[in-house]
């Protein structure tokens, strides 16, 4: 799933291609993906973009008269650019498309691999309904020592519940809370109430250095173009996807622990204290602390004005 990083780079990418252009159109291919009614998707057509924002992991499209498109990637949505040649409209085939956002410049295809059909489009009217698709969880890049701690002890979890948690943090997922944990030095099963200080401020630094590290990463990767490589498996990453690799660190074999449909990725050496974190002992508690699935988690957060589900 796309998170902070990517979403952060695809906005800046979106910003100096539409900002100031017109939607002139919005192609909507499969019907599942628009989870709302009003207002309607023509609001939005023949205005010009104004504004564009993240929201979580969301990608926000402000339209003149406060009309707000907002895409919600899911695990496998991906964005497009495409620039405009000879004035024919882009050909959508195949069913891993999704919909198409034309401009004067260009069109923003928008696509999902997979069975599992999980992204989401849904348009808002306005600050106040804009409000109500946002999760809550404070931006890690934007807050302090103190409030960060006051969340992340707020409740008596588990780090990788706490830090993927949209409730709590914006925008951080499964990939990129592994290589926050391994900078920090801590297990992903440590309970919030139960951190000294030190480890909370540890968290901290390490939160807003890697999240930070990943923006420029990608952002060079990027260039002048659109982000077309996005994926949450980096050669560069240190223990995500890494399993039984050397950690970059100590050498000692990446080790991990699968929940569900998910995945963590941890140096037992330099985590755990050398201790191995068992899948059953693992998922027993991760059955009392979190959803069955991460995509559970976000999709419940669409729920707040009775939308449908995906």
């Amino acid at each position: 799933m796309p998170e902070l990083p990517d979403i952060t780079v695809y906005i800046e990418a979106l910003e100096k291609r539409v900002l100031g252009q017109r939607v002139e159109r919005v192609r909507i291919v499969s019907p599942f993906l628009l989870r709302t009614v009003e207002p309607p998707v023509a609001s939005a057509e023949g205005e010009k973009v104004v504004a564009l924002r993240r929201l979580g992991k969301r990608i926000c499209i402000g339209v003149e008269g406060e009309i707000w498109l907002v895409l919600h990637l899911m695990i496998a949505g991906r964005l497009h650019w495409f620039e405009r040649a000879g004035g024919k409209s882009v050909k959508l085939s195949g069913r891993q498309n999704l919909a198409a956002f034309e401009f004067s410049n260009g069109t923003l295809v928008w696509t999902e691999a997979g069975t599992q059909k999980r992204a989401s489009l849904h348009l808002a009217a306005g600050e106040e309904e804009l409000r109500e698709l946002d999760p809550g969880g404070v931006e890690v890049l934007e807050c302090g020592p103190d409030e960060f701690a006051a969340v992340l002890r707020s409740e008596n979890h588990t780090l990788k519940r706490s830090l993927t948690d949209p409730r709590w943090f914006s925008g951080i997922g499964n990939a990129y809370s592994d290589e926050i944990l391994w900078a920090a030095k801590l297990s992903p099963t440590t309970l919030t109430q139960k951190m000294s200080d030190e480890q909370v401020a540890r968290l901290f630094e390490a939160t807003r250095a890697t999240l930070a590290e990943w923006v420029e990463r990608l952002r060079t990767e990027a260039g002048e173009g659109f982000p077309e490589k996005v994926t949450a498996f980096r050669p560069e990453m240190a223990v995500h996807g890494k399993y039984k690799q050397p950690c970059p660190r100590c050498g000692s074999k990446i080790q991990r622990i699968k929940y569900a449909a998910n995945e963590t990725n941890y140096c037992a050496t330099c985590q755990t204290g050398g201790k191995l974190l068992a899948d059953r002992a693992f998922s027993r508690l991760l059955r009392e602390d979190w959803p069955r699935t991460l995509e559970e988690l976000e999709t419940q957060m669409t729920e707040k004005r009775g939308r449908p589900q995906g």
